[in-house]
């Protein structure tokens, strides 16, 4: 893969045997970040579980106490009171039975969480094959299947993000933006990794957090010290 002079001359700042601690890795990911606009940073966990196991995955949700920089839009689906209650929270999109044919046939997705209530999920269960693929299907552990629509929309719009084991058994996550000054990022940073630490699957056997790696979008990847956690 061929990255520009920007990528090239960013990754020569970061020491790639070097596992930093967290404050050195976020001060170089700011320095390496070159893009003209405001950069994400993420942090990719690689773990030592194996998800094809039940017992091994992991899944939740933690709110970031600084947000993630970007704004959320977020589908509820309710009925009754709940309608009311998910518009007076700030949803930005809510509804039900009359949503189907929008996202399962005109392919509607203009919105980054879902939210629904449990009497609701027979209906939401319908668009499975079109949000589970995209990882927008609400799930209880997450938070996102819940009566308390209220506290599921103000956590999400205040910086609420999930994570979750992909394939090959690493977490990628949010934890603001290039703009963000250090010390919101260290501490969005730690509220992550406390809640990783935490859902640490009790089967699993062996090194849990294998690495850790802080990135900007377009920036080079700072490996940090995972001794502490």
């Amino acid at each position: 893969m061929k990255h520009g002079k920007k990528y090239t001359e960013a990754a020569k700042l970061v020491d790639r045997a070097t596992l930093y601690d967290t404050a050195d890795a976020i001060a170089l990911v700011k320095k390496t970040a070159t893009a003209k606009f405001d950069e994400t940073v993420e942090v990719h966990i690689r773990t030592g579980c194996d998800g094809r196991h039940a017992e091994q995955q992991i899944r939740g949700a933690v709110v970031l106490p600084n947000g993630t920089g970007k704004s959320v839009k977020v589908l509820v689906f309710a009925k009754g009171d709940k309608v009311n209650e998910a518009e007076a929270a700030g949803a930005d999109y809510v509804g039900g039975e009359e949503l189907i044919p929008k996202i399962q046939n005109d392919g509607w997705l203009d919105f980054d969480v879902v939210v629904a209530t449990p009497d609701m999920m027979g209906v939401v269960g319908r668009l499975g094959k079109v949000l589970g693929p995209k990882g927008l299907m609400p799930n209880p552990k997450a938070g996102t299947v819940t009566m308390d629509v209220t506290k599921a929309v103000n956590d999400i719009k205040a910086g609420k993000i999930e994570y979750r084991l992909d394939k090959a058994n690493i977490i990628h996550v949010p934890v603001g933006k290039v703009s963000f000054d250090e010390a919101k990022l260290q501490e969005n940073f730690d509220a992550l990794m406390e809640a990783i630490v935490k859902a640490k699957p009790s089967a699993l056997k062996g090194q849990y957090l294998r690495s850790i790696t802080l990135t900007t979008t377009m920036g080079p990847g700072v490996k940090v010290n995972t001794a502490k956690y």
